[in-house]
């Protein structure tokens, strides 16, 4: 993690307690209704290195002493400095002991066996993972849809613009297929996009579309 002066760090929350709350509502809409996008209202100055959603989703669900693992090009950035800060977190290289995840880039995500998936008595003992896909490369190749079915989704539900290669994506959805049937262990998920979240819970089936 990069030494920054204090006075560089981008702020925190207007309101501390507003903030969190407008963050919780929509983290849960997401997780209530997964595939489904939901808005997040942005009341915080974003780090430089992240992107908005994200930042807002970490600054309000980190406590002090959560644990958090940080994907190799966030480590050594202003977000790193500007979540420890505003958090009390604490960094780990370790992702079996990370409490929560923030992945910027797809190549970057580890095996998600390699997360804490929690345990039968205590499966809440688990990571839940941030992966950012809001800036999707020029020379990605166009990646393939996720379809979504499961507990909160009607018939089915659809996740685009992944922001990752076909085989990044096929990779994803076999791992998913393992860390799905571990109910009630496994990750969680939440994609950030250019303006909100998309939850993807442990109970969410997923298939390759498109």
């Amino acid at each position: 993690m990069t030494t920054i002066e204090l006075s560089e760090l981008a702020a925190g929350f207007s309101d501390i307690s507003l903030g969190s709350q407008s963050v919780f509502r929509a983290a849960l809409e997401a997780l209530s209704y997964p595939g489904r996008p939901v808005l997040l209202e942005v009341t915080f100055e974003a780090p430089k290195a992240a992107h908005a959603s994200s930042s807002g989703l970490l600054l309000a669900l980190l406590e002090p002493g959560s644990l958090l693992w940080l994907s190799p090009s966030l480590a050594d950035t202003d977000a790193a400095t500007w979540i420890v800060f505003h958090t009390d977190c604490k960094l780990t290289p370790h992702p079996h002991e990370a409490d929560f995840a923030w992945i910027k880039h797809w190549d970057e995500l580890p095996a998600l066996e390699c997360f804490a998936l929690g345990t039968d008595e205590y499966p809440d003992h688990s990571t839940t993972c941030v992966i950012d896909i809001a800036a999707p490369s020029t020379q990605t190749v166009t990646a393939p849809s996720l379809t979504l079915t499961g507990p909160g989704i009607a018939v089915t539900s659809t996740i685009e613009q992944l922001s990752a290669t076909p085989l990044q994506v096929e990779g994803f959805v076999e791992q998913w297929a393992n860390n799905q049937a571990s109910f009630p262990r496994g990750v969680d998920v939440f994609f950030t996009t250019s303006t909100g979240l998309i939850g993807l819970p442990r109970t969410t089936r997923i298939q390759v579309s498109g």
